[in-house]
């Protein structure tokens, strides 16, 4: 065989397993669609960090900032080429807001890190067991979509919430000198110092940007709003900062630090919570994690022309069991369980059609790792918008609400009222499952719930009432 020859059956070979042609794309579509997706969600590796170092586990230990933005780009970096290199699909994969944020500041506050992240491991595993054994059906068919959206919504309040706190816009009444409102706007009731002005700046360009569908319009802005703060510090020094202060980093480029990998506790919350709560919890990772991936994947998938007529997509097995063990690495590398990202959407718009972007994407998240020093300068009020815009975005789920039937209506109220009220995930979800076969059991319709979704409102009522069933015992 001729060299020529050899190298026209190598990208044949190429081409036939990535069905690119198959597909109507070309490799630098998909290098460019790569390219893009990239840009669109290059702010996980500093909306995650800033998630997880923002809380403390129940010991008062705070992750690595460094440590945290290390793996959260090595996570993006593995899952993503799986995904493209396996699953054969341009989706891109890095750490769920939706999970990071229960992971931080519901259930780290009961358990340690490692313990923590040993229950995000857990539920990556039960997640590919749900793919792999058609389990999922019986639980998609369970809750109501309506509830899905609510849920959806709901977490989108909590993560904006998360992000006007996260940037001193406002202030939880725990932090507000007694004040008898939940939160107060800014600091005593006014907004002050330069740090606000910096968050507020960065907020108007995001959404300014977002509305004329600037590609990486929510990186753009971070950078933007980053440079901003830098050059206010440096010759302002107002301080106020937070976590971490704008300055010039001494350099570029540093090696990766993978301290984090491998701090996990599989077992350990069974020790410090009861059985009741890990199930609550291990639920609620789970219904975070699985139902996002799902509408996404359909969602991403189906713009990118590979949903069939009948509205199922081949392969949907593969992808959800990849999706599933990125969740659980995701607990391995301690950046939280990882999950599709609809970012990917941006990508698939400029060309994408196969998993050879998503290896392109991916490898550019490897890179990533060496560019932590950039990530670390990066200051609360400069990333946070980015948790307010992407939290009013998920909101958009509640217009497909049916909010004239009360069965629906006051189940997902409560839901998005109780989410972000509660800062808890778990109480919202709760609190509206309980609520809807409540209803559904006094105006005769008991049936209709079905046996699963009212064992899950038992095991709810349980979760709510440990506290004082443990005052009765």
């Amino acid at each position: 065989m001729t060299k020529a020859a050899s190298e026209t059956k190598k990208v044949n070979a190429f081409d036939r397993w990535f069905r690119i042609t198959e597909r109507g794309s070309t490799v630098g579509a998909e290098v460019r669609g790569g390219f893009t997706t990239f840009m669109a969600m290059a702010y996980i590796l500093v909306l995650n960090p800033l998630i997880l170092t923002g809380a403390t586990d129940v010991t008062g230990e705070r992750l690595s900032l460094v440590g945290v933005t290390t793996m959260t780009a090595f996570s993006a970096f593995i899952a993503t080429v799986i995904m493209g290199a396996i699953g054969r699909v341009p989706l891109a994969l890095a750490a769920a807001l939706t999970v990071n944020a229960v992971v931080a500041y519901q259930i780290a506050p009961h358990v340690t890190w490692a313990q923590a992240m040993g229950l995000v491991v857990l539920e990556g595993i039960l997640i590919m067991i749900l793919a792999l054994s058609g389990a999922r059906t019986a639980i998609m068919n369970a809750i109501p979509r309506d509830l899905k959206y609510a849920i959806g919504a709901g977490l989108g309040l909590f993560i904006a919430l998360i992000g006007l706190v996260n940037a001193g816009f406002v202030t939880r009444r725990p932090d507000s000198d007694g004040t008898t409102v939940p939160v107060v706007l800014g600091s005593g009731g006014e907004l002050q110092g330069w740090p606000i002005v910096v968050f507020l700046i960065g907020l108007l360009l995001m959404i300014a940007l977002w509305g004329r569908k600037v590609p990486g319009a929510v990186m753009i802005s971070i950078v933007v709003a980053t440079v901003l703060g830098i050059v206010i510090e440096t010759v302002a020094s107002p301080g106020g900062w937070g976590l971490v202060t704008p300055t010039v980093p001494e350099r570029i480029f540093a090696a990766p630090d993978f301290s984090l990998f491998g701090q996990v506790d599989l077992f350990g919350a069974f020790t410090h919570l009861s059985i009741v709560t890990v199930i609550v919890f291990l639920f609620t990772l789970v219904l975070s994690g699985f139902f996002d991936a799902m509408g996404t994947i359909i969602a991403v998938s189906d713009e990118a022309g590979l949903v069939k007529k009948d509205g199922k997509m081949p392969g949907m097995g593969l992808v959800l069991s990849i999706d599933g063990a990125a969740a659980a690495f995701g607990g391995v590398t301690s950046s939280s369980a990882n999950t599709v990202f609809v970012e990917s959407a941006a990508g698939v718009g400029d060309g994408a059609r196969t998993g050879l972007a998503s290896v392109v994407t991916g490898s550019l998240f490897g890179l990533a790792m060496f560019l932590v020093p950039l990530a670390a300068v990066v200051p609360q009020q400069a990333a946070a918008p980015a948790l307010v815009l992407v939290g009013g975005l998920m909101c958009a789920q509640m217009r497909h609400i049916d909010w004239t039937n009360v069965e629906i209506s006051l189940p997902a109220f409560l839901i998005l009222a109780i989410t972000p009220f509660t800062y808890s995930v778990t109480a919202g979800v709760g609190a509206g499952i309980i609520a809807f076969v409540l209803l559904k059991a006094v105006r005769g319709k008991w049936r209709e719930p079905g046996w699963l979704l009212w064992i899950v409102a038992l095991v709810f009522v349980a979760y709510f009432g440990i506290n004082a069933l443990g005052q009765l015992g």
